[in-house]
């Protein structure tokens, strides 16, 4: 049965969460306080249109025409089943949308957010009903990309822990459950660690930013989008799997471990990756580097599908 899906702040994630909400078949209304909120938010969701097509996740029924936008993020999570809050990355933001959104949310309603990094416990510092607050992190695009990443509160319940998990699969998202309140949860921290030895690397002369990205893509890389570091060590430890691989190359690692760098960011590194990254970008516009990986995206999603 269709529910009406709320989405407050329709910018590129905003968007792109709308664009899957109503290929799955849901009603969707919108809120963002952009003048050009709603023009940028119904331009996303037909150019998205064809690749959920493509991908054959657009229900029967299904439609943009079931999107409507409203400038105050009250009318739109007024007798909403969930909502999605995607506003600016700014905790203090966040604490006073959170508030008018339990407001106006029917009581029993999951809201969740889309931050990136901040902690649930805090944003809903003024919220009455902090036990139905999750995070509900995705990942960019969010109508592509399958990961989501749910965090619980120290007020989150369970049942609303539950009801986040069971709302993301039914729309085709692969949830995963943080145990643990930390910034940036799981998925971003790990890329930060990456991408640190990376910057590292670079800044000490090992490699260029081109080789370093090269080093990832077309290596590793295409092994993580089938599975994650630990499957694929244990797949390396061969018959004997992880035990054989910690046995027999678990000292070799932690050496490398031990010799990690700790970058900082200073001006100079910044410069450094900012040019490297030009350099490696050539002429391609950030336009055009988002229509070519959506393009892969859909080749690696479809390759990767059970």
């Amino acid at each position: 049965m269709p529910h009406h899906i709320a989405v407050i702040g329709a910018g590129t994630i905003g968007a792109s969460w709308a664009a899957l909400f109503l290929a799955r078949g849901h009603d969707v209304a919108a809120s963002d306080p952009s003048p050009q909120g709603e023009a940028f938010a119904r331009r996303f969701i037909d150019n998205a249109w064809p690749t959920l097509e493509t991908l054959g996740w657009v229900a029967p029924g299904a439609s943009p025409s079931r999107f409507r936008f409203h400038k105050d993020p009250t009318a739109a999570a007024d007798g909403a089943a969930f909502v999605q809050e995607s506003g600016p990355e700014r905790e203090e933001a966040k604490v006073d949308l959170f508030a008018t959104i339990d407001a106006a949310a029917p009581p029993d309603t999951v809201i969740a957010s889309s931050s990136s990094g901040l902690l649930i416990s805090r944003i809903t510092a003024k919220c009455r009903r902090p036990e139905r607050c999750v995070i509900g992190h995705p990942f960019n695009p969010p109508h592509l990309i399958p990961l989501v990443e749910v965090v619980g509160g120290d007020r989150t319940s369970p049942q609303a822990i539950d009801a986040a998990m069971a709302f993301y699969r039914s729309v085709g998202k692969h949830p995963i459950h943080i145990k643990k309140e930390v910034r940036g949860h799981v998925a971003n921290r790990l890329q930060a660690a990456l991408w640190r030895e990376a910057i590292h690397l670079v800044a000490e002369g090992v490699v260029s930013v081109a080789d370093a990205d090269a080093a990832v893509a077309y290596g590793p890389g295409l092994r993580w989008a089938l599975m994650g570091p630990h499957l694929t060590f244990h797949l390396a430890g061969g018959e004997g799997g992880m035990a054989h691989f910690m046995s027999h190359i678990g000292p070799a690692v932690q050496s490398w471990m031990d010799d990690l760098g700790a970058p900082r960011l200073t001006p100079e590194v910044q410069q450094t990756i900012v040019a490297g990254v030009a350099e490696e970008a050539g002429t391609r516009s950030i336009a055009d580097l988002q229509k070519w990986r959506d393009r892969k995206l859909i080749d690696i999603l479809r390759a990767a599908s059970p």
